[in-house]
C-alpha cells in the first residue's frame, strides 16, 4: 500500500505523490502522524489496546494485504507486540509478530486476491483470553464494459459491477500537463453507473490520461474494546485513455 515517496519526521509519515504519476492506495492524500514504538501487550490494560486494521489490494495485483496493529493510546499510540495467551487469527491462522522501524511492530499476510473475495474472520484474545471477533466482506469491484483506449470529450459514462447500490469512490485523472488542474474528486455511483459531467473535463488537456478509481470502506468494529478501534478496507483500479475532442458533425 506504501506507493510514492514516504518521509518520517518525528515519528510521523507523510505520503507524498508525484504531480503527475499519482498511484493511491487511500481515496484522498494521506497524512499520518502515528508512533512508531514498540510496547508489550502485558503492560497494557486489555480495555485499553486500540485495534487498527488495514486491508488493501489492487486489480491486477496478485495479493491482497491484511496489516493489523494494536496500540496503546489510541489511533497514534505505541504499537504492540502481543504476550501469550494473547493473540490473533485470522480465518483460523494465527498470525506472527512482525516489525519496522517505520511502523513499528505489526501482524501481516497476503493472500491472492483471487481466492480472497468472501466473508472473512479476525479474532483478538487479550491476556485475560476474551475473544474479540471482527467478521467482514472483501468485495472486489470491476469496469463492465472496460475503459476503451481512446475517449471524446463530452459525459463520461462508467458502469461497475460490484458496489452497493449507493457507493462512492475517489476518481483520480491526470494529464501530461504540469500546469492543468486534473481531477481528484469523490464521487457518487449510483446503481453501478458514475458519470463524469463534460464541463469538468475542461482541467484536463487533449492526450494520454491515467485513470484511477479507488473505494475506501471505513468499516465500524463490532466487537471493540472500551479503547475502540480502525478498521479500513481499499480496494482500486486504474486505466490508461487517450482524451480527443468530440467530432464534430
Amino acid at each position: 500500500m506504501l506507493t510514492g515517496s514516504v518521509l518520517t519526521t518525528n515519528n510521523c509519515m507523510k505520503y507524498q505523490f508525484g504531480l503527475k504519476d499519482i498511484f493511491l492506495v487511500s481515496l484522498v492524500f494521506i497524512f499520518s502522524c502515528t508512533s512508531n514504538e514498540i510496547g508489550n501487550s502485558k503492560d497494557v490494560n486489555p480495555d485499553a489496546v486500540f485495534f487498527d486494521y488495514e486491508i488493501w489490494a489492487e486489480e491486477g495485483k496478485e495479493d491482497v494485504t491484511v496489516n493489523l496493529q494494536y496500540r496503546m493510546g489510541g489511533k497514534n499510540g505505541t504499537t504492540l507486540v502481543l504476550d501469550e495467551p494473547s493473540k490473533v487469527i485470522l480465518d483460523g491462522e494465527q498470525l506472527n509478530v512482525d516489525s519496522a522501524k517505520v511502523t513499528g511492530a505489526y501482524y501481516e499476510v497476503q493472500r491472492p486476491i483471487s481466492s480472497f473475495a468472501g466473508k472473512h474472520t479476525i479474532s483478538f484474545t487479550d491476556l485475560n483470553k476474551k475473544e474479540y471477533n471482527e467478521e467482514f466482506e472483501f468485495r472486489p469491484f470491476t469496469l463492465d464494459p472496460d475503459v476503451p483506449s481512446t475517449l471524446n470529450r463530452g459525459d463520461l459514462v462508467f458502469n461497475f459491477k460490484g458496489l452497493e447500490p449507493v457507493d462512492y469512490l475517489s476518481v483520480i485523472l491526470t494529464d501530461t500537463s504540469f500546469t492543468s488542474k486534473d481531477i481528484n474528486d469523490v464521487d457518487t455511483v449510483r446503481n453501478g453507473r458514475l458519470v463524469i459531467e463534460a464541463n469538468r473535463l475542461s482541467a484536463l488537456i487533449n492526450g494520454p490520461i491515467h485513470l484511477q478509481f479507488f473505494r475506501e470502506q471505513l468499516l465500524p468494529l463490532k466487537k471493540p474494546t472500551k479503547e475502540g478501534g480502525k478498521f479500513m478496507i481499499t480496494y482500486g483500479l486504474k486505466r490508461d485513455f487517450e482524451l480527443k475532442e468530440a467530432v464534430k458533425l
